[in-house]
């Protein structure tokens, strides 16, 4: 049977997810780097499909999404050159079932939009969608599927590196739940400011768009880091760390 490529490049990680029969069978990560050619993501792929018992050749059709305008120009030249197909790039005018209603369409990141597609195909609407990466998003999905616009802010490993970089004597620190909320030394108490200003940031905001949006929406978190959340907050209905490959192979169905 023949396999879909779904190639979803991020600000930080590049995700290439082998699609069969409607669900991904196998997924690989890269760093996201607009130097890395067209042949060198071959030479990768090839050998990770491989140890798995996949072949090139087996992919039939790509979709790309990108908020990365520069690594484009490789991954488009992977899919022609070394896949034999013409893949699908994500853009806002051209998610089928998402209709996007913000004065203007275009400066909606695409990987922002699949999501919404993925969400609203496993979860139905109205929801928000809030996905944890280089920046944290809450975005506003209609009881029709549309796009309703949300909130951008800075994810946690930014902020993280941030104090880092602009403190001389604060260290570079994992992410992780502390046992306590008042911290007993420096490590801790960046631990907690992180950890738990992340969890008021997320309880904050759901609740304010609850309050404005005048309707209940359900909540449903995705991304790098939100596994570090369930658990400990009520204000997140459903945790799916796969919905930007869900949306992308839902848009896939939808094509077809």
């Amino acid at each position: 049977m023949s396999k879909l490529l779904a190639i979803d490049v991020g600000n930080t990680n590049t995700v290439f997810a082998l699609v069969q029969g409607g669900e991904a069978i196998a997924q690989w990560r890269a760093s996201t780097s607009s130097q890395r050619t067209a042949d060198e993501y071959a030479v990768w792929l090839h050998q990770l499909m491989q140890m798995e018992g996949h072949e090139l050749s087996d992919i039939s059709r790509c979709i790309i999404s990108t908020v990365v305008p520069q690594s484009l120009f490789h991954v488009r030249n992977l899919a022609r050159r070394h896949l034999s197909v013409d893949p699908f790039i994500v853009e806002a005018s051209s998610i089928p079932g998402v209709p996007v209603r913000i004065p203007n369409p275009s400066e909606v990141g695409a990987d922002r939009l699949v999501t919404a597609a993925g969400a609203f195909a496993h979860y139905g609407g109205p929801l928000i969608v809030v996905d944890s990466g280089t920046a944290t998003t809450f975005d506003i999905i209609a009881e029709d599927g549309g796009f309703e616009g949300g909130v951008i802010s800075p994810g946690i490993n930014l902020s993280m590196q941030a104090l880092h970089d602009a403190a001389a004597r604060l260290p570079r620190i994992a992410i992780e739940k502390p046992v306590k909320i008042i911290g007993t030394s420096t490590v801790g108490a960046m631990q907690s400011g992180i950890f738990w200003g992340y969890v008021g940031l997320i309880e904050g905001l759901i609740a304010r768009i609850q309050e404005e949006h005048g309707a209940s929406l359900k909540v449903v978190a995705t991304g790098g880091v939100s596994s570090l959340f369930e658990g400990v907050t009520s204000s997140i209905d459903h945790f799916d760390p796969e919905l930007t490959i869900k949306g992308l192979i839902e848009i896939c169905n939808r094509l077809s």
